[in-house]
């Protein structure tokens, strides 16, 4: 009878009987949108695929926290975030390849399917996007954010003054004719419901500026409007639980670059390590100012608002779980909250930990000279990772030609360039500010060295990723300028003299490629470096039959953190 039931219930739904638009949504509209998968076929291992082999590249990783600390109402917060982050992880697989239930539903290999979910799809993401099952083609750059048959050309001359937003996905008619649709009315029905979740938490919260963030964020989630929310989440800096969520990263469209896609985390703050970051953010509109480049290419000051917390992670969901896992957020993207307030970098210490110990030692033993492998240490990490967030809010944001923003100019290329930007220029920050005698702990040889060992670990990303475009183009620079070199036992030397004057040339190359907007030397610099070359590769083989985990997945829920 509970079949039946739901069967009825489908067909209503389906014939449109239960909504209020006199016929399908278009919420129910994009549900039923194929999307990019191809129809009609099941999906097994391609030959000599090991998925088993593929499923153990990822270190599993319990995502729990201690919650000692929240109030009662933060506690009854939890469940209503849970339950909207599980939507937004429905909205991305939605935005990545379409119906993936139907999908799933046809990948009958257990460890094939398994690691379908990892990659939120039939793709590789940390090996260059290349397919890992029958009867799939190459990954459309445009993922399910625009038609698969549509050209770069076909989309330039399309006269809708919504094409490149950030919020809006671009569909055919009935007569084949491209236009937009924004998001809040393509997902109408998830949208609402996150809304109602988000205004039920808000209800419940006694920390007034995560009241106002969730009431805001849930207005911003059905009006694709995101600048006050946004605004009102830079205000919200002393609340012990931050919900980070929304359409946000434009790493998904790698066609141009403008699509954000859905993703949440959910996060505990960890008092005692923030109080140790507070006290760098009051300082980057004078470090922008020491920045070594040119005087026309640091005129956007960030703002001084900015702040610095740590947190553990508990539920990773959409654009941040898919392929390799970020450990440490700086947010918002928009310039206008740069210039406004600065951003919020949050580092996300468990899920940090869990990579330092289950990959970039074991990565260190195997590639780095024993003789400086002490220098790879979780406080290096943890200050490398740091700055490179607040390396994000600095630097050139608007062009200084009129081309507009940088993200705009360089197009598709933006991600890998900004991903370079903040790892090198957060390296540079590290050391001016052990020169200012700010940061005392450990040595800068600690941040070199684990910061070069960190190149072969983002590297594995692939070069599919905006971040292993990005170290494979610095591993590139580095060499070039003999920053360093490879003895006879296969190890790697890092060069202390040679690296501080690479950093400033590399800083300055790419602050001026983003200040000008040039777009075709962004191209040409990513074609040229941002591939795995011979030598990395036979590296990054070693590490692979080594058995190093290349990322982590994680074992995460209410459920596990024992919330009903």
């Amino acid at each position: 009878m509970r079949n039946l039931a739901g069967l009825f219930i489908a067909t209503i739904i389906s014939m449109g009987l239960l909504t209020s638009c006199g016929g399908l949504c278009p919420e129910s509209l994009e549900n039923q949108r194929a999307g990019i998968i191809p129809q009609g076929v099941d999906f097994e291992p391609l030959p000599g695929m090991n998925m088993n082999e593929k499923l153990n590249e990822f270190a599993t990783f319990k995502l729990t926290a201690n919650i000692d600390h929240l109030t009662d109402n933060e506690k009854e917060i939890l469940p209503y975030l849970f339950e909207a982050a599980e939507i937004m992880d429905d909205l991305y697989w939605k935005q990545a390849i379409g119906n993936y239930g139907e999908f799933l539903s046809r990948v009958k290999n257990n460890d094939a399917n398994a690691f379908a979910k990892i990659q939120y799809g039939p793709w590789d993401r940390l090996n260059g996007n290349k397919p890992y099952l029958t009867n799939v083609g190459p990954k459309p750059a445009g993922a399910n954010f625009y038609p698969g048959d549509m050209t770069k050309e076909e989309f330039e001359k399309l006269d809708d003054p919504n094409k490149g937003s950030l919020y809006s996905l671009i569909r055919r008619d009935e007569e084949g004719k491209l236009h937009s649709v924004w998001y809040h009315e393509a997902y109408n029905q998830e949208v609402e419901k996150v809304a109602g979740l988000l205004r039920k938490a808000a209800n419940i919260a006694d920390n007034e500026g995560l009241k106002k963030y969730l009431t805001l964020r849930a207005d911003a989630i059905l009006t694709d409007d995101y600048l006050a929310s946004d605004l009102a989440w830079m205000d919200m800096k002393t609340s012990n639980i931050d919900f980070v969520v929304g359409p946000i990263e434009n790493y998904e469209d790698q066609l141009f670059g403008y699509k954000a896609a859905f993703e949440a985390f959910i996060l505990i703050k960890d008092p005692a390590w923030s109080n140790r970051l507070q006290k760098f953010a009051a300082m980057l509109p004078q470090l922008q100012h020491e920045v070594p480049t040119g005087d026309a290419y640091k005129k956007d000051i960030p703002g001084s608002d900015s702040d610095l917390n740590a947190y553990d992670v508990v539920y990773y969901a959409g654009d941040c779980n898919a392929g390799s896992k970020t450990i440490a957020i700086n947010l918002p993207n928009d310039p206008k909250v740069h210039a406004e307030k600065g951003t919020r970098k949050l580092q996300l210490k468990n899920a940090m930990r869990a990579k330092f110990d289950k990959i970039l030692i074991p990565i260190s033993e195997m590639l780095i000279d024993p003789s400086q492998q002490k220098h790879v240490t979780f406080d290096a990490f943890f200050a490398n990772t740091m700055f490179h967030e607040v390396s994000h809010g600095m630097g050139v944001k608007n062009t200084i030609n009129g081309k507009g923003t940088s993200r705009v100019a360089l197009k598709e290329t933006y991600s890998s360039i900004e991903e370079g930007k903040a790892d090198i220029m957060g390296l540079w920050l590290v050391k001016k500010l052990r020169e200012m005698g700010e940061i005392t702990d450990g040595e800068l040889m600690d941040n070199y060295v684990t910061f070069f060992a960190g190149i072969f670990r983002s590297s594995r990303f692939g070069a599919a990723s905006a971040h292993g475009k990005a170290n494979m183009m610095r591993f590139a620079f580095f060499k070039e300028q003999e920053a360093f070199t490879k003895n006879e036992d296969g190890y790697y030397v890092v060069n202390a003299e040679k690296m501080e004057p690479a950093i400033n040339l590399l800083v300055d190359k790419i602050q001026t490629l983003q200040g000008d907007g040039d777009y075709e030397a962004a191209k040409a610099w990513i074609a040229k470096d941002g591939k795995v070359s011979s030598d990395l590769q036979a590296d990054l083989d070693r590490l692979n039959q080594g058995g190093i985990p290349v990322d982590i997945v994680f074992e995460q829920g209410a459920h596990v953190m024992g919330i009903k």
